[in-house]
């Protein structure tokens, strides 16, 4: 019967770098990035990103929390969650992400290091091979 009017949360717009526009040095943007023009610099997003098949990213290193590519990033890549290249993308850098989605096309060229390398766990004893009672020696053939 009797309701608080509380608004609703805020959905902020994203930050958006234009068709035609070009930006240098270091960009820290809150919420979410969306590049259709140029970025010469690093870039630190706490929300999503993602470059657009006329965006371009040039510079030491990319960070955000998702980032969707369909344009071409030329750095090193530090991702929270999931790094998705469509099949337009074109990445050149090492990338620490989460996930990897990567679509039939897509160009890549470095390291990639997914998940939480300190989850994996280590490997202690040797297999046994199937009817030989025996660890795995390393000699095929006797």
């Amino acid at each position: 019967m009797f309701r608080k009017n509380t608004p609703p949360p805020s959905k902020t717009l994203p930050t958006y770098i234009a068709p035609n526009s070009e930006f240098q040095g270091t960009l820290h943007v809150e919420g979410d990035l969306l590049v259709d023009g140029i970025i010469h610099g690093t870039v630190e997003v706490r929300g999503d990103m993602q470059i657009s098949e006329s965006g371009l990213i040039e510079g030491p290193e990319v960070r955000a929390k998702n980032l969707t590519v369909h344009g071409v990033l030329k750095a090193r890549v530090m991702v929270e969650g999931k790094l998705t290249l469509s099949r337009t993308a074109r990445l050149e850098g090492d990338v620490n992400a989460s996930a990897l989605s990567v679509e039939e096309g897509a160009f890549y060229v470095g390291y990639i290091e997914t998940g939480e390398t300190k989850a994996l766990p280590g490997v202690r004893t040797r297999p046994e091979l199937a009817g030989t009672g025996d660890a795995y020696s390393g000699n095929l053939g006797g």
